[in-house]
């Protein structure tokens, strides 16, 4: 008998959260014919479903709507005023994600072997999982349990109101004022969104760039939309503190750093980052090794320390993604079932930036090439010079391909601009094919389209100091 499971109900495997990666591994393994339990503590679907992609990239759409309604007579348009009706965007954002949320608990619900527990799991030892006052064991325990907003140490932050990723989504009415502490990929997205349904919006960046880990010209070109937009962005704010305003007035002021002039917001919303939910799940009972930061500690395979433990998605620290964690899904599938070797270290970097217009990204930035010993040559075009992006009114951005100059392997892209986040996927494409640039170079595509000028930019290729 296994250990720990006397009285306990014995399954085949245990899948611990049930986001992107957790429901269709319990569908692979339940067609397989084994008896598998699902675990859930809160909202079956995960961050994508509930709080992150589907409606973030939903309140996106409706924050474009708005800008584009604005710019109606630059198309020969009359709109007459344009008003956001907070309430209204929130409901359709509700609406598509609890959508997305009951098709996922119904596929889950229906599904022949699957057994779904509602509540919080920890181990007991490394077979045993309890889940309220049920004892759950598995020959096979697989962890999808995904991550949470960094709540950073700001001196004064215990005295003021703070919203977060999750939270933020509540709001029915539009703040006067946003102050947004972070510069990444979360804040700029709900910076721009809430510049354009109407609220005053400051960007509060430790660092000295917006997107860090761009390259600069990126992170130069993020910071002019945003301004262009009246967004106002603070950077080097390396003392950020927080203090509450007298209750007549209501709101905070925040100060950056030592001597400067105070912000006065009525909304703080910290987006410095996440941290894996790992923290309670009595990973030491099962004796599963966690790093420094608390991401399971993972094989190129995915599988943790202990050998019939699993972790897939944020909480392994390979990828903060739902394309990172629904491959996660699809490379322990293929192992476990297909007796297909697929690993982590064969797939490519690619994410996207969604403001408007998008960042599209794959592989290395130059800077990263450049740092890995890589001879690089450059390719780059402005998006004033793309024809299609001309016709739709949506110059901003610029693409830029990067090859190794040696070997004419493409090691990475950065289209950003309209449909950017859409054409970066022919570079990612050639890069998985392991093809030379020259494949993409000589390929015809279809006029007028954004992608057609990637083959465009890759014959015009140069060292980075030319």
């Amino acid at each position: 008998m296994t250990p720990g499971s006397s009285g306990a109900q014995a399954f085949d495997a245990i899948i611990v959260g049930a986001g992107q990666a957790g429901p269709p591994l319990a569908g692979r393994l339940t067609a397989a014919g084994q008896r598998v339990a699902v675990i859930e503590r809160q909202h079956v679907g995960g961050t994508c479903v509930n709080y992150g992609c589907i409606p973030t990239k939903t309140l996106v759409a409706s924050a474009h709507a708005a800008h584009l309604a604005r710019r109606g007579a630059e198309y020969g348009v009359g709109t007459g005023p344009v008003s956001v009706d907070m309430a209204k965007v929130k409901a359709r954002k509700d609406d598509i994600m609890l959508k997305d949320r009951h098709g996922v608990e119904s596929w889950l619900d229906g599904m022949d072997g699957c057994t779904v527990f509602r509540g919080h799991a920890r181990f007991e030892d490394p077979h045993t999982i309890r889940v309220g006052d049920q004892v759950l064991t598995g020959e096979r325990i697989f962890l999808n349990v995904g991550g949470r907003a960094v709540v950073p140490d700001i001196p004064g932050l215990s005295e003021v109101e703070y919203l977060t990723n999750v939270s933020v989504l509540e709001l029915d009415t539009v703040p006067e004022h946003l102050v947004i502490v972070g510069g990444s990929y979360i804040a700029l997205e709900f910076a721009q969104m809430y510049r354009r349904f109407g609220a005053r919006v400051t960007v509060v960046e430790r660092g000295p760039r917006l997107a860090s880990r761009e390259d600069e010209d990126v992170s130069a070109t993020i910071r002019e939309i945003l301004e262009g937009e009246g967004i106002d962005v603070v950077v080097g704010a390396e003392d950020v503190r927080v203090s509450k305003r007298n209750s007549e007035i209501g709101g905070f002021e925040l100060t950056p750093r030592t001597g400067a002039d105070p912000i006065t917001g009525s909304h703080l919303l910290l987006a410095v980052g996440r941290q894996p939910n790992t923290d309670d799940l009595g990973l030491d009972a099962a004796g599963v090794q966690t790093d420094g930061r608390g991401f399971v500690v993972v094989d190129d395979q995915l599988r943790t320390n202990i050998d019939h433990i699993w972790a897939m998605g944020d909480c392994n620290g390979k990828g903060a993604f739902t394309h990172t964690s629904y491959n996660d899904f699809e490379i322990v599938a293929a192992n476990l079932l297909d007796d297909d070797p697929r690993r982590v270290s064969d797939r490519i970097t690619t994410y996207a930036l969604y403001i408007d217009p998008p960042l599209g990204r794959a592989g290395m930035t130059v800077s990263q090439a450049q740092a890995a010993g890589r001879k690089v040559l450059v390719g780059k075009r402005p998006m004033t010079r793309v024809g299609r992006a001309v016709e739709k009114g949506e110059t901003q951005g610029f693409m830029k391909v990067v090859v190794d100059a040696d070997t004419d392997e493409i090691l990475g892209a950065a289209i950003f601009g309209v449909g950017g986040d859409e054409a970066v996927h022919c570079v990612l494409d050639v890069m998985s094919a392991k093809a030379p640039y020259t494949t993409l170079s000589r390929t015809m595509h279809i006029h007028p389209t954004v992608s057609e000028l990637i083959p465009t930019v890759l014959q015009e290729l140069s060292s980075p100091s030319d």
